[in-house]
C-alpha cells in the first residue's frame, strides 16, 4: 500500500468517526431537548393546576368571609333595633343616656371583635390560597438550580 492510499484511509476513517460522533451528539441533544420540553410542558400544566386550586381556595375563603359578614350585619341590625326599642321605652333622659352608652359600648366592642375575627379569617384564607402558588415557585427555583448545576 502506498502512503497516499494509507493517508486516504486514515482520513476517511477519521471523517467517519467524526460523523458518527456528531450524529451521536446530535441524537443525544435532540433527545435531551425533547425531555426538557416535556418537563417544561408538565411544569406549565402543574402551575396552571396550582393557580386553579389557589383560585378555588380563595373563592371558598371569600364565600366564608361573605357569610360571616352577612351574619354579623344581620346581628348588628337586630341589636340596633332592639336597642332603639329599649331606648324608646326610657322613662328619663338619664336612663336614655345610660342605655345609649351601654349600647354604643357593646356595639363598638362587638365591632372590634368581629373585625379581629374577620382579619384572622382573611389572613388564613390568603395563606391557604397562596400555598399552591408558593409550592410552584419553590419547584421553579429547584428546576432552575438543576439547569445551572
Amino acid at each position: 500500500m502506498t502512503a497516499k492510499t494509507s493517508a486516504k484511509k486514515t482520513a476517511s476513517k477519521a471523517a467517519e468517526d467524526f460523523i458518527a460522533d456528531a450524529q451521536k451528539t446530535v441524537s443525544a441533544q435532540t433527545e435531551k431537548l425533547g425531555q426538557d420540553f416535556e418537563k417544561a410542558s408538565s411544569f406549565g400544566q402543574e402551575t396552571l393546576d396550582a393557580l386553579k386550586e389557589s383560585g378555588e381556595i380563595a373563592a371558598k375563603a371569600a364565600e366564608g368571609l361573605g357569610a360571616e359578614l352577612t351574619a354579623y350585619s344581620k346581628k348588628s341590625f337586630e341589636d340596633s333595633v332592639a336597642a332603639a326599642k329599649d331606648m324608646a321605652a326610657s322613662k328619663s333622659v338619664t336612663e336614655l343616656f345610660e342605655k345609649q352608652t351601654a349600647f354604643a359600648t357593646a356595639a363598638f366592642e362587638g365591632f372590634v371583635a368581629q373585625a379581629t375575627k374577620f382579619n384572622e379569617s382573611f389572613a388564613a384564607g390568603a395563606k391557604d390560597a397562596s400555598a399552591p402558588v408558593s409550592a410552584r415557585v419553590t419547584a421553579a427555583a429547584s428546576m432552575v438550580k438543576t439547569y445551572t448545576a
